[in-house]
C-alpha cells in the first residue's frame, strides 16, 4: 500500500488535512470519531484504478487538521463539509462514511439530497442505545446533582462532579478527547438521528460488522428499515471496522453500486 499525498485547504478558518486523488466519478469519504484519512486510504487506494476521484479529509480536531473553533455539533460538521465541497467546485458527490461519519452522511443526505447521487455507509452511528434501567437511573441522579449546583452558583463543585463522573463512567471515546472535543463529543454523542434517516433521499447501502461492538447490527437492521431506499450487507464475523476487514468485498459492492442505473 502507498502512502497518500496529503495537503492542506482552509475551510471555514479551518486548516484542513486532506487528500485528493485519481480521476472520475468525485467521491467524498468521511471517517469515523477519533480516526483519521489513514483508515480510509486502503479502500480508496483500490478505487482509484476503478474510475474514481476520491476527497478524504481529517475531519476538523482529527488526525492533522486543526480543531473546531468551539465545540461543534453533527450540524456543524456537516455545514463545515458542504463548504469544503463548495471549494473545490463539487455539486454533487457520490459520499462514504464510516461510524461518525455515517452519522455526518445521514444529516447531509436528508438535509441536502441534491448534492449527494448515492450513499454508502459502514457501521454507521446515529442511532442510540437505549441505556440499561440502572444507568438511566444513576445518569438522571448525576444530573440532578450537577444541574442543582449549577443552579445555586457552586459552579466549581459542578465542574468537578462533572469530571469526576466523566473519568468514572465515560466511553473511551470521551476519556480520550479533552478540551473543545470533548464538549464536542458530548454534543454528538446524544443526538438520535433516525428522523433524518427516514428523510434520505438518495440510494443508500450499508455494510455492517456482524459482531461490531460499537455500533450494533440491530442498529443497522434498523437503519435499513429507516432510510426509504436502503440496502445492507452484513459481515460475517467483522467488527467495527468491517470495510477494511472484508476490503476486496468492500470495493468490489460499492463499484457495483455506485455504477449501476
Amino acid at each position: 500500500m502507498s502512502n497518500p499525498t496529503i495537503t492542506f485547504i482552509e475551510v471555514k478558518g479551518v486548516e484542513t488535512a486532506q487528500v485528493v486523488a485519481g480521476e472520475g466519478l468525485p467521491l467524498l469519504m468521511l471517517h469515523g470519531w477519533g480516526a483519521n484519512i489513514s483508515l480510509l486510504w486502503p479502500l480508496a487506494e483500490r478505487l482509484l484504478p476503478l474510475g474514481y476521484k476520491v476527497y478524504i479529509l481529517d475531519l476538523p480536531g482529527f488526525g492533522q487538521s486543526a480543531l473546531p473553533p468551539s465545540a461543534w455539533s453533527v450540524f456543524d460538521y456537516a455545514n463545515f463539509l458542504l463548504t469544503y465541497m463548495d471549494c473545490h467546485q463539487l455539486d454533487k458527490v457520490y459520499l462514504f462514511g464510516h461510524s461518525f461519519g455515517g452519522r455526518l452522511s445521514l444529516i447531509l443526505g436528508a438535509q441536502h439530497p441534491e448534492r449527494f447521487v448515492k450513499i454508502v455507509l459502514a457501521d454507521s452511528a446515529g442511532v442510540r442505545s437505549k441505556a440499561p434501567l440502572h444507568i438511566q437511573i444513576r445518569t438522571n441522579f448525576y444530573r440532578l446533582i450537577r444541574n442543582g449546583l449549577y443552579r445555586i452558583g457552586h459552579r466549581n463543585l459542578a465542574d468537578s462532579l462533572r469530571d469526576w463522573y466523566g473519568r468514572r463512567y465515560g466511553s473511551a471515546d470521551y476519556k480520550n478527547s479533552s478540551g473543545v472535543m470533548r464538549e464536542t463529543f458530548v454534543k454528538v454523542v446524544n443526538d438520535d438521528l433516525l428522523p433524518y434517516a427516514a428523510r434520505v433521499k438518495p440510494p443508500t447501502f450499508m455494510f455492517w460488522g456482524e459482531n461490531d461492538q460499537d455500533t450494533p447490527l440491530w442498529q443497522g437492521r434498523l437503519l435499513e428499515k429507516t432510510i426509504p431506499d436502503a440496502g445492507l450487507h452484513v459481515f460475517r464475523g467483522a467488527g467495527h471496522y468491517s470495510y477494511l476487514e472484508q476490503l476486496a468485498d468492500t470495493v468490489r459492492i460499492m463499484d457495483y453500486f455506485f455504477k449501476q442505473a
